[in-house]
């Protein structure tokens, strides 16, 4: 199996206005997706991101804080799971909250291995 990256961003135009019962509800059934994954083998890891970092450029090596950018395009956190393939990979992702309220994105990259 190769294993894939999901990168989820967006949504979050409803956290700011979610209540608790609702962020509750919200939760479990990103539990039972994960847990899925991971009852069938495909989970490999998952983490929120916090909202601040820094950004490193260019030769200089110059930081700065970050990311700046609009919240539908800020990567809030990662998935890293096993698939046969693409497709497969693709209809996992199909599967995530996030995508529930519209405003959420999953981008699924194939992590590519390095010989050496």
């Amino acid at each position: 199996m190769k294993e894939y990256l999901f990168l989820f961003r967006g949504g979050e135009a409803m956290d700011k206005e979610r209540s608790p019962e609702k962020w509750q509800a919200n939760m479990q059934k990103w539990m039972q997706w994960m847990g899925g994954l991971q009852q069938k083998g495909q989970l490999v890891s998952a983490q929120p991101l916090s909202q601040e970092g820094k950004q490193v450029k260019g030769i200089k090596k110059t930081v700065t804080d970050g990311p700046f950018m609009e919240g539908k395009e800020m990567v809030g956190g990662y998935l890293m799971c096993k698939a046969e393939n693409y497709a497969t990979a693709v209809e996992l992702a199909k599967g995530c909250p996030i995508l529930d309220d519209d405003s959420g994105v999953v981008e699924v990259r194939e992590i590519q291995e390095i010989i050496m």
